[in-house]
């Protein structure tokens, strides 16, 4: 049996209180984010939770706490909102002669060693296409442009591309950071080489879960019967640094994006003997058709030429 709902009810203002009460837990302060009377408020909140069928929040002393259909409300209602601000924002461009809005998604190894300056170069190229660009870890990049949340995505080559048309973009090259006077920086000349998996019983600090490094350690590990000491994930590689620079683990990062950052801190580096220490980012479109300003942009990142910014070996 279906459940059949008003939607005449669920109106845009009514959603965005119900997401004000969640985020602040007072329909006084939600009354007022929203430049409506507290009375008028509290009747909104009471129509649409007779719309939905149920309470959205408990009411109690302290103020409100959504339910687990209020929960549900609110992240579909904040999805909602963010798409119609997306709307009003395209059309604005639009007026102002911003022809084309492509969705970029891209790890953050595409992002730290070789999208910024490309994409200043492209906008310089085709002032009438804007690029929104979304980081995320290499996993979370495909399945975004595989869910049709993204148009284009950049990112290590690694995870499942079934479905997509790629193309190679780029090589970077993953290095070992460990404190200056970690054991292996004061024992081994700077430019030899160092096995990962003779570092297993040291501690780790990594991105996130879904990063291309991170799991390219983990199968390193795997592979020798060894456990990864994952001691500590960050979302960035400057957040990586400073835990290894507190003594708190060891990190391996792209030598490009990371080195400023490593010299910047006083830290040390070397070399990884593994052969998967090299890499492969790539650029991907849904296969079949691609929009023309997609297209374009996919084209260009290709054909562009560039290296990582930072060429300094030393």
């Amino acid at each position: 049996m279906s459940l059949a709902y008003n939607l005449a009810r669920f109106d845009l203002i009514s959603i965005r209180l119900a997401v004000a009460c969640a985020h602040s837990g007072s329909l006084t302060a939600a009354a007022r984010e929203g430049h409506l009377a507290l009375a008028a408020a509290s009747r909104r909140l009471r129509e649409l939770e007779d719309a939905t069928g149920g309470p959205l929040f408990e009411r109690h002393a302290k103020g409100l706490t959504p339910t687990p259909a209020g929960r549900l409300f609110v992240k579909h209602g904040l999805s909602l909102l963010q798409t119609l601000d997306q709307l009003t924002r395209e059309l604005g461009d639009l007026r102002q002669g911003i022809a084309r809005h492509i969705r970029l998604c891209a790890s953050t190894a595409a992002i730290n060693q070789f999208l910024p300056a490309l994409l200043a170069r492209f906008g310089d190229l085709h002032p009438q296409v804007r690029v929104d660009l979304e980081e995320q870890v290499s996993d979370t990049v495909v399945r975004t442009l595989r869910e049709g949340r993204a148009d284009l995505a950049v990112f290590v080559e690694g995870p499942d591309t079934s479905g997509l048309s790629t193309r190679h973009f780029r090589d970077d090259e993953l290095i070992l950071v460990l404190p200056a006077r970690h054991a292996v920086a004061t024992g081994t000349p700077a430019r030899q080489p160092v096995a990962f998996a003779s570092l297993l019983d040291e501690q780790w600090i990594s991105l996130a879960a879904g990063a291309a490094m991170l799991q390219q350690q983990q199968q390193a590990a795997l592979a020798v019967n060894k456990p990864l000491r994952l001691r500590m994930q960050v979302r960035s590689f400057d957040a990586v640094c400073h835990m290894v620079a507190s003594g708190l683990g060891l990190a391996v990062l792209p030598k490009a994006a990371s080195l400023p950052i490593v010299r910047a801190m006083k830290l040390a580096w070397r070399p990884l003997a593994d052969p998967w220490a090299r890499r492969r980012l790539l650029v991907a479109t849904p296969e079949g058709a691609v929009d023309e300003g997609v297209q374009l942009l996919a084209d260009f990142l290709v054909a562009a030429p560039g290296k990582p910014r930072d060429k300094i070996s030393q």
